[in-house]
């Protein structure tokens, strides 16, 4: 089996220590080759020549980011590709700072021992397809989302682009100068699902692919508490940002019963549907932040890749 290692050396919790175990590891049952990213978008360039050169497994050692890059190398990040039998499997070793969507996968936390879980997985023949999503051009693992969620995380990039880290407590900062800015920078949205009327005045809203949508810390925070790869997407939206309301619709995420609240509508399983907006919107996936735009067209993707976990 050929496999391709894709290292992100700049994952908040990736070591060299790490990235060696792991190679020696994996030499011992698969052909390896290491590739370490260099810059933005990096991965999405390997991911792609994996499917040129056809190798048989892409493992990502790295955080959500680099895997979604990863998986929209593997998919096609620009023209339609798609699902194939052909496509290279995806396995992760966990290496970033949050790491939803490897736990998600019920994926060890720990590199060592997930690696041990790795090759098991590999000996055993263990494998499962799951369903991705869409927006516009890019394939999304775990979440989406548009206006309040995406600016907060504009502004913890800009602070790693100076140096700090990402963590929750700055997550937590930055959402909150997000929501305080809102009113100038978050332009009400529009919700358009096929067959149904449009909703307006909408202020936020944020995809989910699986459960919990992220965690701060070792808390699970839960937006919607049915999401899965196994189904479509769900979706929350808010139609009031008043500061009291909103911080107790977000207390709901601290349980199993996702954002809550009469400005709170929560949707299930949903195969597309489109956001908008008449001037501009922040769009983040995944947890990366990819600019502006005035319409994101969300579909739900199933079966799309083939992970080992």
């Amino acid at each position: 089996m050929r496999a391709l290692l894709v290292v992100n050396p700049k994952a908040t919790a990736t070591s060299a220590r790490e990235r060696d175990v792991l190679i020696r590891a994996l030499g011992s049952d698969l052909k390896v080759d290491l590739a370490e990213t260099t810059h933005r978008g990096h991965a999405i360039e390997l991911g792609a020549q994996a499917v040129e050169e056809a190798l048989d497994l892409v493992v990502v050692l790295g955080g959500d980011g680099t895997i979604n890059e990863v998986v929209n190398g593997l998919l096609g990040s620009g023209d339609w590709r798609g699902p194939s039998d052909e496509t290279p499997a995806l396995a992760v070793v966990p290496g970033g700072s949050t790491n939803v969507f490897s736990r998600a996968l019920g994926i060890a936390r720990d590199p060592v021992e997930a690696t041990s879980e790795l090759l098991e997985a590999l000996r055993t023949d263990r494998s499962r397809r799951i369903g991705l999503g869409r927006v516009n051009h890019r394939w999304f693992t775990f979440t989406a989302g548009v206006g309040l969620d995406a600016d907060a995380v504009r502004r913890v990039e800009k602070a790693r682009a100076k140096g700090k880290r990402s963590t929750p407590s700055r997550y937590t900062r930055c959402a909150v100068r997000a929501y305080f800015a809102s009113e100038k920078q978050h332009p009400p949205l529009t919700l358009h699902l096929p067959g149904e009327e449009p909703i307006t005045g909408i202020y936020l809203g944020i995809t989910s692919n699986t459960s919990p949508w992220t965690y701060f810390r070792s808390q699970p925070i839960v937006l919607t508490p049915h999401a899965s790869f196994d189904a479509g997407l769900d979706l929350v939206v808010r139609d009031r940002n008043g500061l009291l309301g909103t911080l107790w619709a977000a207390g709901g995420m601290l349980t199993s019963h996702g954002l809550r609240g009469r400005h709170s509508r929560a949707f299930h399983d949903l195969a597309e549907f489109r956001l908008t907006a008449d001037t501009p919107m922040h769009l983040q996936v995944d947890g990366d932040y990819l600019g502006l735009c005035e319409s994101a067209h969300l579909q739900a993707v199933p079966d799309a890749i083939r992970v080992i976990a």
